[in-house]
C-alpha cells in the first residue's frame, strides 16, 4: 500500500471514531434551552430532545425505547430516582416510548419545566 493509501485509511478511521463517540453522547436539555411549561390538553405534553432514551427504571438501568419527536406525552414525574443532575436532580418522568413500551425519561432530557406534571403514585 502506498503512503497515500496508508494515510487515506488512517483519515477514514479517525473520521469513524469522531463520529462513533459523537453518537453514543445523547444531548440533553439545558436551563438556556427551557422552554415553557409542559401542558395539558387530556394529556400532558412536553418539548423534550429528539432521540432521548426511555429506561425502564427511575433508577436508570436498561433502555426500553426512544422518543423520535421532540413534543412528546408524559403521565407523571418522580423526584426520588438516582441522580441526573439539571434543575430537578432526581426527577425522571413516566411516559410511554415510541416503540410503545413504557418507562421513564430524564428530566434533564426535557426542554420544558415538568413542575405543572402530577406526581407518579408511589
Amino acid at each position: 500500500m502506498t503512503m497515500y493509501g496508508i494515510r487515506a485509511v488512517k483519515t477514514a478511521l479517525a473520521a469513524l471514531v469522531a463520529g462513533a463517540s459523537l453518537a453514543l453522547t445523547a444531548p440533553t436539555a439545558s436551563a438556556g434551552q427551557l422552554a415553557s411549561d409542559c401542558w395539558n390538553t387530556g394529556r400532558w405534553y412536553c418539548n423534550n430532545v429528539y432521540g432521548a432514551p426511555v429506561y425502564q427504571s427511575k433508577f436508570g438501568g436498561e433502555i426500553v425505547g426512544y422518543m423520535y419527536t421532540t413534543t412528546s406525552w408524559f403521565e407523571c414525574k418522580s423526584d426520588n430516582g438516582d441522580y441526573i443532575g439539571g434543575p430537578h436532580p432526581r426527577r425522571w418522568v413516566w411516559t410511554q416510548a415510541d416503540n410503545g413500551q413504557w418507562g421513564y425519561m430524564r428530566d434533564i432530557d426535557i426542554y420544558s419545566e415538568t413542575n405543572p406534571l402530577p406526581n407518579c403514585p408511589l
